[in-house]
């Protein structure tokens, strides 16, 4: 089994179809190779190499995944979402200790401006007309300073992925993946999918979640079969691409599969030459009724599967036909083991069908967050195994129901946000003297971003202007949807802000 990102590229042909995209010619597994290779030395030539952290801001789209696959071959991949705002790039390149930035030629991002003042060297890449989809060129800086692990192909426990996971009651968290994590964990998605070099994944995740990254990329690239990277989704175009593309698989999370269905009615022709194997959905809960109208449409099982970040994505998935599918479950153990344990003792766990903190143990789930002690001393039992902050049941058959979240994160369909870090953005208007975020019931997204404020005697800020004034810090999918002023915000017996189930007290469920 492969534990590093350059084994795990042995696996297809060398004139196997490996990267594509709509309308572009496709970059065989050869050619991925040895692009790959022209840019782990280009990086070593410019002084970066194993453990250093490259942080990327491109587009999604073939160069995007290809970029990734090469960078964490060698250094350590750190994508971000091009959507940021500076402030938001500020805090996150400055947090990664990045070493250098790549970003598009001619995209002017304002990672830029952020790398400029923080003195990391930016690299371009550009694609000449004519290229393979995934095919680019990097103008490194060259000249770096030496690298502390050295340079070459990174080993096993080298870091290939560093993504941020952000929690309430702290600062965002640094996940670093190593190689063995992330190719074990696309390993795992390879096997629950039974996925062969016969198959194509139609990608239409976002490439700076690790959604995307190893369920559709890395187990693609893993089983040697071909990737299509979209520009990212698009129900207007989705069933042009299943057209054209001719995919055997998707994964989505359940509002994209919810936007398809809405315009499946208008394309019969494409769904009735839909050839899918299996569509897979992730990152958040499914509800049964999609799951049903998604097979009666396609004709085809839905696959849902149970992941985070710390796990390198997948934890449990419903398996293939002939195995039961059960609908409300994400299904069996899919790579690392999977116990329930009594959320009030370590280390102690509960039988089938009783309810618990979901907890897992392999060689998929992170060593432990970076340059965080307290984080991984409540994070991690003595025994080795991670609390998830998921409640949940395992039935008889090893099936794993999520029956509600510790954790006070937000998520909007699968974006998970950070309370705090809008309450921070808030709190930054003079006229906020107090501001809680926290998550109301939505009926396509599971969630939105609610928040309650108290604002400063003799001052005035109405919901328009402080929606407008985060927004200039955050990017939109944390600015709140719904802003409610009061006098007081409700506190719990000890005096502390709740921000669970505020959005019922406060008439929003």
């Amino acid at each position: 089994m492969a534990e590093t990102i350059e084994q795990l590229l042995a696996a297809g042909a060398d004139d196997a179809p490996a990267i594509s995209a709509p309308e572009r010619e496709t970059l065989t597994y050869g050619a991925l190779r040895a692009l790959v290779d022209r840019t782990v030395r280009a990086l070593n030539d410019s002084g970066i190499g194993r453990g250093d952290a490259v942080a990327i801001v491109l587009p999604n789209g073939p160069e995007m995944a290809a970029a990734f696959v090469a960078i964490a071959a060698g250094a350590t991949a750190a994508p971000l979402n091009p959507a940021y705002r500076e402030d938001e790039f500020a805090f996150y390149l400055n947090d990664l200790e990045s070493r250098l930035l790549i970003v598009m030629a001619g995209d002017n991002t304002p990672a830029r401006a952020v790398a400029a003042r923080q003195g990391i060297p930016i690299a371009e890449l550009s694609v000449r007309p004519g290229m393979a989809a995934g095919e680019f060129s990097l103008a490194t800086t060259g000249g770096g300073k030496p690298m502390a692990a050295g340079g070459g192909y990174a080993k096993p426990d080298d870091v290939a992925l560093v993504l941020h996971t952000s929690g309430t009651t702290s600062r965002p968290k640094i996940v670093p993946l190593t190689q063995r994590n992330v190719t074990r964990s696309a390993a795992s998605v390879g096997a629950a999918l039974a996925l062969t070099p016969a198959d194509r994944c139609l990608n239409v995740m976002p490439l700076f979640h690790i959604h995307g990254l190893i369920a559709a990329v890395l187990s693609t690239l893993s089983a040697g079969a071909e990737i299509c990277c979209t520009p990212g989704f698009n129900a207007l175009k989705f069933f042009a691409w299943l057209d054209g593309v001719k995919p055997s698989w998707y994964t989505a999370v359940p509002t994209m599969h919810q936007a398809i269905l809405a315009r499946a009615g208008r394309n019969p022709d494409s769904v009735k030459r839909a050839r899918l194997r299996f569509a897979r959905s992730s990152s958040s809960s499914l509800p049964p009724q999609v799951m049903k109208e998604l097979e009666d449409t396609f004709g085809c099982p839905v696959i849902e599967a149970y992941g985070m970040t710390e796990a390198a994505h997948q934890m449990a998935s419903n398996p293939l036909p002939p195995r039961a599918r059960k609908p409300g479950t994400v299904g069996v153990a899919a790579g690392p083991e999977i116990a329930i344990m009594d959320e009030q003792q370590n280390d102690a766990f509960k039988p089938a069908g009783q309810i618990g903190e979901v907890v897992i143990r392999g060689a998929n789930v992170t060593p432990g967050y970076r340059n965080n002690p307290d984080a991984n001393a409540s994070s991690f039992t003595q025994q080795g195994w991670f609390r998830t902050g998921d409640q949940g049941v395992l039935d008889h058959e090893g099936y794993l129901t999520i029956t509600g979240r510790i954790k006070e994160l937000i998520n909007r369909g699968g974006e998970k946000i950070s309370p705090r870090e809008v309450d921070e953005a808030m709190m930054d208007h003079p006229a906020v003297a107090q501001a809680v975020t926290f998550a109301m019931p939505h009926d396509k997204l599971g969630e939105e971003v609610a928040a309650a404020v108290v604002l400063r005697e003799g001052q005035s800020v109405d919901e328009r202007g402080l929606r407008d004034f985060v927004a200039a810090r955050l990017a939109d999918f944390k600015v709140p949807r719904k802003i409610l002023f009061l006098e007081e915000i409700p506190k719990g017996a000890t005096g502390k802000l709740q921000r669970i189930g505020l959005a019922k007290t406060l008439g929003l469920g």
